[in-house]
């Protein structure tokens, strides 16, 4: 039984063969050629010396075991002597190995995948005319999204089908609106003390700390509250809406709603639209308190200003068209954030990485939308006289 298996062990052993006959040279292989044996038939192969030989045959039929590291061996070699001007006419391999050796000569013939450097100018162009071309596109579908939008809406208020539904409307007031307020209040309280602070740093040049609060009221009522509130609603609850209706495009629960008769825009995103067109104005009213309580801690802590000197002020300084110039922008901004987020959910492909790269492009998109609109107001409030 010790001798058959010493014998066995003796037959797969990797073996090679080598004799020259006038101008051919002939190397015979067999036994195991596997990765078990590289080290030992890597050193022989390369120590290959055709000599004067034009021809090299290479029977490789007696090899009993092979894996893509012998074969890798075994290609390597042949090319090595065609590389030499040395034709390799003849290269006999077992039948179950074929294929093996044809997949590994193939992939090693194959040439190295080259990157194109795109630096030239002719590139930079088409980056730049490929960019507004989808840009262009992007705008298309996004305002005729907003005219669907709008149409689905305006038949809701004056023909309802009695698709409206309030429970709906009401749970995602609770989502975007009531759940928002400690992260708007906390963010929009520390922004208050960063301009106060600012502002008198600036002032106190001019013993003119008192026009501090003048500068922070006007700045937050009309300018930074509704702004910033909306850009944190837009990472908040826009990317929500995008996530949400994406995910559920992606379970296939959509389809599954359109095939039972459900209009999707009633269902998910009007109560979404509506919600955030209620919610937002009284997010951006609490968010302009928080920024003034902020303020005033500032201006008691850093000026000496008490708080009832800080109240007269603040009266002096603002009046209610002030702060409704804040508020008038709010359900346009929370409109815009809306849409976009409904819009880019509905366009998610059928996979996860969809879902996060238009949840991505969503909170870009409906933040780049809000500061144009709050410049295009600036500019209106500014040619009206307001």
């Amino acid at each position: 039984m010790g001798n058959s298996d010493s014998a066995i062990e003796i037959d797969t052993r990797p073996w090679l063969d080598v004799e020259q006959r006038g101008r051919t040279f002939y190397l015979t292989v067999g036994g195991s050629w596997t990765v078990r044996h590289a080290a030992i038939l890597d050193p022989q192969l390369r120590a290959l010396e055709a000599g004067h030989a034009s021809d090299v045959e290479i029977d490789a039929s007696g090899i009993d075991r092979l894996d893509s590291t012998g074969g890798w061996l075994l290609v390597r070699t042949k090319m090595t002597f065609e590389a030499a001007g040395i034709r390799v006419p003849v290269f006999k391999t077992p039948e179950l190995y074929t294929a093996l050796l044809a997949s590994i000569e193939r992939e090693h013939i194959t040439p190295p995948v080259s990157i194109e450097e795109r630096v030239t100018l002719a590139a930079f162009l088409e980056r730049i005319g490929r960019a507004t071309h989808n840009v262009a596109i992007q705008a298309v579908g996004i305002i005729g999204y907003l005219g669907h939008v709008t149409l689905e809406w305006l038949e809701a208020i004056y023909a309802p089908r009695g698709n409206l539904r309030v429970t709906a409307i009401v749970h995602q007031i609770e989502e975007v609106g009531i759940n928002a307020l400690p992260i708007v209040g906390l963010l929009m309280f520390l922004i208050g003390i960063v301009l106060a602070y600012q502002g008198a740093d600036q002032l106190k040049r001019f013993d003119l700390e008192i026009l501090t609060i003048n500068a922070l009221g006007i700045g937050v009522l009309r300018e930074i509250g509704v702004l910033f509130t909306a850009i944190i609603i837009a990472g908040r609850s826009g990317s929500a809406f995008t996530a949400q209706i994406g995910t559920m495009k992606v379970n296939e629960e959509l389809d599954a709603m359109q095939t039972i008769g459900l209009n999707v825009v009633d269902v998910l995103i009007l109560p979404r639209i509506i919600a955030l067109v209620i919610a937002l104005p009284f997010l951006t009213f609490y968010a302009d308190i928080m920024a003034l309580i902020g303020g005033a801690v500032m201006c008691y802590f850093d000026l000496g200003i008490t708080i009832p000197e800080y109240i007269r002020q603040l009266h002096t300084a603002v009046g209610v068209n002030t702060l409704l110039v804040g508020l008038i922008k709010a359900p346009v901004f929370a409109y815009v954030i809306a849409m976009v987020g409904c819009y880019e959910g509905m366009n998610v492909e059928r996979n996860a990485a969809s879902v996060g790269k238009l949840t991505t492009r969503s909170v870009v998109e409906a933040v780049f939308l809000v500061i144009v609109l709050d410049a295009g107001f600036s500019v209106l409030f500014s040619v009206l006289g307001i």
